[in-house]
């Protein structure tokens, strides 16, 4: 009788929709820095956007160089430090498990 990999295996909880288990080390790496990457991009857009509705609207005259140092750079830095621990302990507790 044939088995779905899905039957052998522990059931792992799922966040969105996407399943926490099965992670290689490199794939968990890549999950991390595309989520830190992807944080600081969209931070910075956000922060463009409301920085220039601040200089029009009020007729300011702020650099639009302190979205990437002041926004961008701290929340995908923070989003880094929280994405690699995360993702390591995923890979490290299925390690352990095998």
């Amino acid at each position: 009788m044939m088995h779905s990999a899905e039957t052998e295996r522990p059931g792992g909880g799922k966040v969105l929709g996407f399943p926490l288990r099965g992670f290689g080390l490199f794939s968990g790496l890549l999950l991390s820095f595309a989520a830190a990457f992807f944080t600081f991009f969209l931070t910075t857009c956000l922060a463009i956007f409301a920085l220039l509705v601040w200089n029009v609207g009020g007729h300011h005259s702020v650099d639009f160089a302190d979205t990437y140092r002041y926004i961008g750079l701290p929340a995908g830095l923070i989003v880094l430090v929280v994405a690699l621990p995360l993702f390591g302990a995923l890979w490290l507790r299925d390690k352990l498990r095998r």
